[in-house]
């Protein structure tokens, strides 16, 4: 077993038992990481803040379940992941949907994503609204399937793929200008 690994399970076990020291360094450990995950589904730097903070209660509150199958990194990712999720679901209820329906049809995808940095391709992905952003971050970027999408947000399969379908063209009318 790797050192890492061992370090990682004594931090654990100091938090399980109230450590503060080893609650902080946990989260100075991952919190950097997770925040780039809470800014892809987040509107703005202040709510990706405020999933951060919400998820490392849930990982605090649910540290005992972990049971060392698999990455923590992961398994931290995965509460980010339904935290972020979770505060869509809300907000979802309280929001019209709006359809944006594009004045032209894009034929082919131009081939313009080779040329750009990480940091703008997260910006223009930062534009989208909410539901096109959520479903893009989820499919494109953490590897889920319309099938999970739809489950995880509560929406069926086919508009998880019109999501993902619109996402893209808005993207791509962004990227046109």
């Amino acid at each position: 077993m790797q050192e890492t690994e061992e370090e990682e399970k004594r931090l654990i076990a100091a938090c399980l038992k109230g450590n503060s020291a080893s609650q902080q360094k946990l989260f100075d450990k991952f919190s950097g990481k997770m925040f780039a995950v809470c800014l892809r589904y987040a509107a703005d730097s202040d709510q990706a803040k405020d999933l951060l903070q919400e998820s490392f209660i849930r990982v605090f509150t649910k540290l005992q379940q972990f049971q060392f199958k698999g990455s923590f990194e992961g398994w931290i990712r995965r509460i980010t992941i339904h935290t972020a999720i979770e505060h869509y679901r809300k907000e979802a209820k309280n929001r019209k949907v709006i359809d944006i329906e594009f004045a032209h049809h894009v034929g082919q995808e131009p081939n313009v994503l080779d040329k750009l940095q990480t940091q703008d391709l997260m910006q223009l992905i930062n534009k989208l609204p909410l539901g096109y952003k959520t479903v893009f971050n989820l499919y494109v970027i953490d590897g889920y399937s319309h099938q999970e999408i739809a489950n995880q947000l509560g929406i069926s399969e086919n508009t998880s793929k019109s999501q993902l379908r619109k996402a893209r063209h808005f993207l791509i009318n962004l990227l046109s200008n």
